[in-house]
């Protein structure tokens, strides 16, 4: 391995691996703090990940976590911060688990169509913010945000029982899906099953890194995002290119409530897990917005939202995962920081070596000249 690719790999390890070192040790000194054991409930927690049950959660969890998270780094890699990943997932599910129940198809058009449902309703939700952002300037954080609102609202009005809601109990759900939209999982015996969508999420992930990494528009959305001057210079239209990543990501966020919707619940409710959007935010910056360092990610939260529980049987708070998630995020941005300066001045260092070196030897060749000359 090259020099030059042997910093770039230790440049992208050390963030993640001094985020989570930063952020055990904080936890550790706020355990400390409440009087608490700083090791037991780490020791606890890793204890409950090798029950295949829990393995089991865990996997399934961390789909939804990390399609979330891919839609939150397709914006990144555009220098663009899709904080509507929530809002888009949800409404999307909604109007899938809408579109399951009152549509009945043979299963090998019914599940296309809901995932195509899903796809077309977050790429619509998220397309507003993109329009508002290249016609009128809005920062499409702020849009985003109060689009947020907005779904949440537009749920609301269709858990009505006059419009699509079907009433159970006290839960307010869209009706249970047509079978022909379920999709069955991976029979693990007595551990549970896992989503068959995950499947999903493996797919998603190489054609995310295909198509950054492999195709003419991943180096336009690259190129964009690292310089619009530069991109627009090369014939790239930027804010073509902004509606188009606002787009794809929005799709994305719209696949992320898919693996629980037709693998587990087979309805929206009151019950449905929310928050995903922005745990992806989190996921996708320790993962460096790359499908295998997001993968690890996305396991971990899904690990720590799952073992978690078991702490309060040991007399813990289950929130110290909370904590932990909480810590981590905010120890990556400083991580990444600080690594990102120094590997500027290793990089500074370098360059001027190389110079130092070059003048040297042009004085030295000029030297054997004149000795030549004389």
């Amino acid at each position: 391995m090259k020099k030059f690719d042997k910093e770039r790999l230790l440049l992208a390890v050390a963030g993640p691996v001094i985020a989570l070192v930063v952020a055990v040790a904080l936890t550790s000194v706020v355990l400390i703090a409440s009087g608490k054991n700083p090791i037991e409930p780490y020791s606890i927690m890793f204890e409950q990940a090798t029950f295949s049950d829990i393995q089991v959660l865990i996997v399934n969890q961390a789909s939804l976590y990390y399609i979330a998270a891919l839609a939150v780094a397709i914006g990144f890699r555009m220098n663009l911060f899709n904080i509507g990943v929530d809002g888009q997932y949800q409404l999307a599910a909604m109007m899938a688990a809408v579109v399951g129940a009152h549509v009945a198809l043979p299963a090998a058009l019914q599940v296309p169509l809901l995932i195509l449902t899903a796809v077309f309703t977050g790429a619509f939700w998220a397309g507003i913010a993109g329009v508002l952002k290249v016609t009128r300037g809005v920062s499409e954080v702020v849009a985003t945000i109060m689009l947020n609102a907005i779904a949440t609202s537009v749920i609301a009005y269709l858990w009505l029982p006059s419009v699509f809601g079907v009433k159970v109990g006290n839960n307010n759900t869209t009706g249970e899906m047509h079978e022909s939209g379920w999709v069955p999982g991976f029979n693990m015996g007595e551990a549970g099953e896992i989503y068959g969508l995950v499947i999903l999420a493996v797919v998603l992930g190489i054609g995310y890194w295909v198509v950054l990494n492999r195709t003419r528009f991943g180096f336009d959305l690259r190129a964009s995002g690292a310089s619009e001057s530069a991109a627009s210079a090369s014939g790239v239209d930027p804010k073509r290119m902004v509606l188009t990543a606002m787009l794809v990501s929005g799709g994305m966020a719209g696949l992320a409530g898919l693996p629980i919707l037709l693998g587990d619940t087979h309805t929206y409710s009151l019950n449905f897990p929310t928050g995903i959007g922005f745990l992806g935010i989190g996921i996708a910056l320790l993962g460096r917005n790359s499908p295998v360092g997001i993968a690890f990610a996305a396991l971990l939260w899904a690990w720590l939202d799952k073992a978690s529980p078991e702490l309060d049987f040991h007399g813990y708070d289950k929130e110290i995962a909370v904590i932990m998630q909480g810590l981590i995020v905010i120890a990556v941005v400083v991580s990444y920081e600080a690594v990102r300066e120094w590997g500027l001045r290793r990089q500074q260092r370098r360059v001027g070596a190389e110079l130092a070196a070059g003048h040297v030897l042009g004085a030295a060749n000029n030297t054997e000249k004149e000795v030549a000359g004389r």
